[in-house]
């Protein structure tokens, strides 16, 4: 079923509300792959709060025209699916381990700060760890510092506390 004029200008305008806060975009070919598993990755891209959508790649060119997202045009052709997120990585990460479960979903590029990337970047890019870790990973190096300073002022306070147990009982007999 084709769009009308009007329909089409729609979703345009909603792609590029999407691109415009948008940190990542990656496109992936989904030939072959079944409706129900379909499903189930849309469903994953959701609780990731990742926008993916199968659309026509001539409205997503005129929707990533003139953005940072330009360079990837060139490889916006045969059946894509779409996946785009405000995360750098849940975009890459969604697809990257559909893919690894389902040989029919191809990788084909995605496009991180300005830079196209290809199947080798796309993959690079969903191996790195999401911001919550990194931010917990951090924390806990923050950490370790304090705490271990933490441990070493009881451990004196104790043996503070054993030496003066000697010297009371003495000055009490």
């Amino acid at each position: 079923m084709s769009l009308n004029l009007d329909d089409k200008k729609a979703v345009v305008a909603e792609v590029s509300a999407q691109v415009a806060s948008a940190q990542t975009i990656v496109v992936a070919e989904y030939r072959g792959v079944k409706v129900s598993d379909l499903t189930v990755l849309r469903k994953k891209a959701r609780e990731s709060g990742v926008y993916l959508r199968v659309l026509k790649n001539t409205l997503v060119r005129r929707a990533v025209a003139e953005t940072s997202f330009a360079g990837l045009a060139e490889h916006m052709v045969g059946p894509l699916i779409y996946s785009v997120s405000t995360d750098p990585v849940a975009a890459a990460k969604v697809l990257n381990d559909f893919a690894k479960t389902n040989d029919k979903l191809v990788m084909k590029a995605g496009s991180y700060a300005g830079k196209v990337l290809d199947t080798a970047g796309v993959q690079a890019l969903a191996s790195i760890p999401s911001r919550e870790v990194l931010l917990s990973k951090l924390l806990g190096v923050m950490q370790a510092p304090v705490s271990g300073f933490a441990g070493a002022l009881a451990a004196l306070a104790k043996q503070r506390e054993e030496a003066a147990a000697p010297a009371a009982e003495a000055v009490a007999a």
